[in-house]
């Protein structure tokens, strides 16, 4: 065990005015189960490429710690896996990597497999038993699940737990309950660590919150009063300073008297409102996601939206999925439930009209208005104004959305290009969000997106129970919003 010591940090890009980190100060022991959370573009891989020394910092950061992390990018993926781990792990006994393949559920046959061959799930597998193959170093993983069906999630998080000594990043709220002991959240305005996992955090969060905002809600009341009292006093002042007290023809002695006992009170009630104020401006400020969303469901004119019988689709004569069978009736919420390549994505891709050799039935309604999440968004480049004005939507509610979902003013004229990943997503989302629409179809909505977003968005369809058909593998999101599954 090294506890780290971590002595005002302070980090800004080349590029940028505000600081990502500012005079951080926190201690890390390197035996921890560390969940790192916050929103996104709030610097959680900014913080781990720090640890692993890839950036020029301000202030101090001891014991310098070797460190891993993941995912790694040092080799090509056209080459057998086996090799990638010989390039990754230079020191490894073929009994220890089939160990941690096995307790991954990941068959050894992948290690004579080129690692382009593998599906997504399977390369993060390897490549974390890799990360572990390496027990002298503390381990850095960034956003393993994102590429993990559900099942998957549920594995990974079984093999971290039997695990310790490293930082992860996830989103996945089960997944990080199920695997670590200590939280480093990234909150608006400081940086703290709290023991125990996601839930405990987030229960103590309201808990703060709640206290914050009934206390905000005192001090309004007590500075409405002392301003009223405030003018009171003004008023009596000026009137003994003119001589109209109404109170009959008194020496000047009184009126002095009177006119310094009220100046005197002027003056407290001045200071104690002043430290009402400073108080009050100190609360709330860290209280996340105060805004709730809105959106915009329409209702369709019949009851049955969605009809799919027998369905089955090919790619290249290969059947993908078959006997396929559901409807999306008005006011339901379906998820498409699967490991991936079950042909989930496939079925929301050919109701939205793109060419699919299929068989089977597929019926949609007549007019009907759709919304759509595509899983990739790696196409998206320009403004967001240029991404209003492409999909017609309202700029200005479009742009107030996105800052309810933790963007900054100063990202409203960056290239989307630049953004990250969860950034990038948002800009679908808030677009769909601003879009009026009978069904919302939505494909992996939650990839790369903040857990403090995740919940928004849940509380936002419970509100307004839009028609959904979706994909998504956050268990805690799929449970609270879904009215019906469809396993395939």
């Amino acid at each position: 065990m090294v506890l780290i010591s971590i002595s005002n940090l302070t980090f800004v890009y080349d590029n940028s005015i505000e600081p990502i980190f500012r005079d951080v100060s926190l201690q890390i022991d390197t035996s921890w189960k560390l969940g790192l959370i916050g929103r996104n573009g709030r610097g959680k891989t900014t913080f781990l490429k720090i640890l692993n020394g890839e950036y020029q910092y301000k202030g101090a950061i001891s014991p310098i710690v070797e460190c891993d992390y993941f995912p790694f990018n040092n080799f090509k993926k056209t080459e057998k896996t086996s090799t990638i781990l010989d390039k990754v792990c230079n020191d490894y006994k073929l009994w220890q990597v089939k160990r941690e393949l096995s307790l991954l559920e990941v068959s050894e046959v992948v290690l004579d497999t080129p690692f382009a061959k593998l599906s997504n799930g399977e390369q993060t597998k390897v490549l974390l038993a890799a990360l572990f193959l390496k027990s002298d170093k503390f381990l850095l993983i960034d956003e393993p699940t994102d590429h993990l069906d559900m099942n998957a999630r549920k594995v990974v998080s079984r093999y971290l737990k039997s695990k310790e000594g490293f930082i992860l990043v996830s989103h996945d709220r089960t997944f990080l309950d199920n695997c670590i002991d200590h939280v480093l959240s990234i909150n608006k305005m400081n940086i703290e660590i709290q023991k125990g996992n996601f839930s405990s955090w987030q229960h103590n969060k309201d808990l703060q919150d709640n206290f914050e905002l009934s206390k905000s809600k005192k001090l309004k009341k007590e500075l409405k009063r002392l301003s009223a009292s405030a003018r009171r006093t003004a008023g009596w002042s000026d009137k003994i300073e003119a001589g109209k007290t109404g109170i009959g023809d008194v020496d000047r002695g009184f009126i002095g008297h009177k006119a310094a006992k009220m100046m005197k009170r002027s003056k407290t009630v001045a200071k104690r409102r002043q430290k009402a104020v400073e108080e009050r401006s100190k609360l709330t400020k860290n209280i996340e996601a105060a805004d709730s969303l809105s959106m915009k469901p329409l209702l369709y004119y019949k009851n049955d939206l969605i009809e799919i019988d027998d369905l089955s689709i090919f790619y290249d004569k290969r059947q993908i999925c078959k006997d396929v069978r559901f409807t999306v009736n008005r006011g339901d919420r379906v998820a498409l439930m699967g490991k991936n390549g079950t042909g989930k994505s496939s079925i929301l891709k050919l109701l939205l009209g793109q060419r699919h050799v299929y068989s089977g039935q597929v019926r949609i309604g007549a007019g009907l208005n759709i919304s759509y999440i595509p899983q990739d968004t790696s196409f998206l480049e320009g403004t967001l104004r240029e991404f209003a004005q492409k999909n017609a939507l309202d700029e200005p509610l479009f742009k107030a959305v996105l800052d309810k979902l933790g963007f900054t003013e100063s990202q409203h004229e960056i290239n989307i290009k630049e953004f990250s990943d969860g950034q990038k997503k948002k800009v679908c989302l808030a677009g769909s969000l601003c879009q009026e629409a009978h069904l919302y179809i939505w494909d992996e909505p939650l990839n790369y997106i903040d857990v403090i977003s995740r919940i928004q968005i849940e509380d936002l369809i419970l509100k307004h129970q839009p028609t959904m058909l979706f994909v998504e593998h956050d268990y805690s999101f799929v449970k609270a919003i879904t009215t019906k599954q469809v396993h395939l």
